[in-house]
């Protein structure tokens, strides 16, 4: 005999039938509640899957420079230029530009990194983490995002 619903045939049709109303109720309450926790130990989870790397072809890669005042010297401004790289990818149908600033002003890009080379990169909200050679990654800042059709 179920939990609950053995004490509702001893009561008349009016009062068994409001008790077997609240029993279903508080079973369907719960399975809700059972399956409310459920969800909330595993959602997490199935969220979580982490993006892996994808094989990108680098389009373009050009070394520019911005100027930046250090300081004024008699009304002349001294300047100095901050060296940075632009490096477009494309991923399938998508073209990502994507911006390096160096640590210093002479760090080179690895040498592989020429139009037409293929990659390892995995992609973020602002950010884009492509493979180096030697198993680290070099973070680049994305600029934009545009459909391969669309690029220059």
């Amino acid at each position: 005999m179920r939990r609950g619903l053995g004490r509702c045939h001893l009561l008349d049709s009016v009062e068994a039938g409001l008790c077997f109303i609240l029993n279903v109720w508080l079973m369907n309450r719960r399975c809700i509640l059972i399956g409310s926790l459920i969800l909330a130990v595993f959602l997490p989870h199935l969220l979580a899957v982490e993006k892996g790397y994808q094989t990108v072809t680098i389009i373009d890669v050009q070394q520019k420079a911005r100027t930046r005042v250090l300081y004024y010297l008699v009304n002349t401004p001294i300047t100095e230029d901050d060296p940075f790289y632009q490096v477009a990818v494309q991923s399938r149908d998508t073209v990502w530009v994507g911006e390096f600033n160096p640590r210093h002003a002479d760090d080179p890009l690895p040498e592989s990194w020429k139009a037409g080379a293929t990659l390892q990169a995995r992609f973020e909200k602002h950010a884009m983490f492509v493979k180096r050679s030697d198993g680290g990654e070099l973070q680049l800042t994305i600029l934009k995002h545009m459909p391969a059709n669309k690029y220059h």
